[in-house]
């Protein structure tokens, strides 16, 4: 991520904090998130873009005590969120880095590639250069039997698509950061459903077993899948 996209996230952490804890329906897609992991009390998960936490406790909630849950984001203002949002569990950990290039195994944590049961990534894919190869990257890293689940905005393909469609674009516009290659090269609505429609597929092709869901009018897609 440019030092401009951080910038431009971590002045508004305080902002998505409150969208990503508050919007109405938000917090049964984030269960619904964590049982799409198939996780297990004692189980290690990785959220790819831990944003300011809110998915932690949840992924907290099945892996248990004897668990453990790694959350990775690359903005420090969102990441102190997330920590104190977490400080009460001695099972969670928050690193800042890049959900392409995740720091697992470091600081003594589990997590090396095979030791990981599950990677959740929720609204990242639209935000990276190459999402179906993030994708890949992050099947490789859990072990047999391991599950990714993405979960990601694209426009809804309902019959009363077009008006959720026009407010969907314009929370695109605003919430893209203003950088001239993602601004005005690309219409920023279209060029977010092609790497979303890409990440998802990805992980249908990579996946034994897939389960997919939509939410909120159908702006939201769940996808996850079980790995061989």
């Amino acid at each position: 991520m440019s030092e401009s996209a951080q910038d431009f996230y971590g002045r508004w952490a305080r902002l998505y904090d409150l969208i990503a804890r508050r919007t109405p329906g938000i917090a049964r897609l984030r269960e619904r998130a964590a049982a799409a992991c198939r996780l297990e009390p004692g189980d290690t998960v990785v959220e790819m873009g831990c944003g300011t936490g809110a998915n932690l406790p949840y992924l907290r909630e099945r892996v248990g005590p004897e668990g453990t849950v790694i959350g990775i984001d690359f903005t420090g203002p969102v990441l102190e969120r997330a920590r104190a949002a977490t400080a009460a569990y001695d099972n969670v950990h928050v690193l800042r880095g890049d959900a392409t290039r995740p720091p697992v195994g470091s600081e003594g944590l589990e997590g090396e590639a095979g030791e990981i049961d599950a990677v959740l990534a929720t609204f990242v894919v639209g935000m990276l250069e190459d999402p179906a190869g993030a994708v890949d990257d992050w099947c490789d890293l859990v072990g047999p039997d391991g599950t990714v689940v993405l979960a990601n905005a694209a426009r809804s393909q309902e019959w009363y698509a077009p008006p959720v469609n026009a407010l969907f674009r314009a929370i695109v516009v605003l919430s893209t950061p203003p950088t001239t290659k993602f601004r005005y090269k690309d219409d920023p609505h279209v060029r977010l459903d092609e790497k979303i429609d890409a990440a998802h597929a990805r992980l249908r092709e990579r996946a034994v077993a897939v389960a997919d869901e939509t939410h909120v009018f159908g702006v939201v897609r769940l996808t996850g899948g079980r790995l061989e």
